[in-house]
């Protein structure tokens, strides 16, 4: 048996914010709900729109448009909270519109260009492209880390 065919697929969730298409790991998605309002809390970070009722657990929801510097997501029906486990946590990612599942290989995912930023940022993991899309794999880890000091 060769190593491509022991390569496990690699299952994203790809989703948009504005006009461009994101991704994350599955394997850290817990559910996709409907927008909710969010009840704001005092002094958090502009992208944390405040927090949820999740049967009975408060769950916090941060705009991940604004997250990333992009414009943020507006308030409509369209717009989803991705609910990720990281760690013992849960957070909710509040998006513009869920597009799909993809089932990838590792060959399947590109290294970022050297053009891109270096700024350190480091919430971009890989890119990969479908048909015609480029999509951005997003690291988890960095966003919530970066966001957690972000808070403090």
């Amino acid at each position: 048996m060769s190593e491509a065919d022991t390569a496990k697929p690699i299952e994203l969730l790809a989703f948009k914010l504005g006009d461009h298409e994101y991704a994350l790991d599955i394997m850290n998605v817990r559910e996709i709900r409907g927008w909710t309002r969010a009840t704001p809390m005092p002094l958090a970070p502009s992208f944390m729109r405040g927090v949820i009722n999740l049967r009975g657990t408060v769950l916090p929801v941060m705009d991940l448009a604004e997250r990333l510097g992009l414009p943020k997501c507006g308030q409509s029906d369209r717009n989803v909270i991705i609910v990720i486990k990281h760690g013992e946590g849960m957070t909710g990612l509040l998006v513009g519109a869920v597009s799909d599942i993809v089932a990838l290989n590792e060959e399947d995912m590109q290294a970022l260009p050297d053009a891109a930023p270096s700024d350190g940022s480091g919430v971009i993991r890989s890119l990969t492209l479908i048909e015609d899309r480029i999509i951005r794999v997003l690291d988890l880890t960095q966003i919530l880390v970066r966001a957690e000091s972000d808070a403090a």
